[in-house]
């Protein structure tokens, strides 16, 4: 199964948790079934990216990185690239890559949200997931970074913008 197929069945079963939701689906999904290069950052119409909300083990933080060229507190996430065999295992290394942490593990029954946002190179179709961070990690500032922070829930609101304050608030939800 080739990436595109693995986003579009995710799309397909994913239970969307509300009709805005709903909406953002079917575009993506639309947007899958029209476009075949619809997984690359090479796709100037836009593009399904992967990335994932890191939470400490005790769940009571998320980690976000001070994106380096957005200047904007984000979870970890970006393009898809040819390696990737699934959209969780993409969402997952880019969570790996941007913390410097390994053992990553992903909240279970797929995304947790879906985000779209104009970016600088094109529409990002945004599938967002949630990881949990192992007990001792240690993060580590990679170069997409300018810094790395765990946050505690109420402290988001401060920092963040309103695509990352929800998906705060769904993974809350889901824990």
């Amino acid at each position: 199964m080739s990436l595109h197929q693995d986003a579009a069945r995710v799309l397909t079963e994913w239970p969307a948790p509300d009709a805005a939701q709903e909406r953002l689906r079917r575009l993506y999904g639309d947007h899958l079934a029209a476009y075949p290069d619809g997984m690359w950052k090479a796709c100037g119409d836009g593009h399904i990216t992967a990335s994932a909300l890191v939470i400490d083990p005790d769940r009571e933080q998320v980690l976000l990185t001070l994106h380096r060229k957005l200047r904007m507190w984000l979870q970890m996430g970006g393009h898809c690239e040819p390696d990737d065999a699934t959209l969780a295992g993409a969402a997952l290394r880019e969570a790996s890559e941007e913390s410097g942490i390994a053992g990553l593990t992903l909240l279970p029954g797929g995304p947790v949200r879906l985000d779209r946002h104009q970016t600088p190179c094109a529409w990002h179709l945004d599938v967002q997931y949630a990881a949990v961070a192992p007990r001792g990690a240690v993060a580590a500032i990679s170069h997409e970074s300018l810094d790395l922070r765990w946050f505690g829930y109420d402290e988001v609101a401060d920092v963040a913008d309103e695509s990352v304050r929800h998906l705060v608030t769904r993974t809350r939800a889901l824990l």
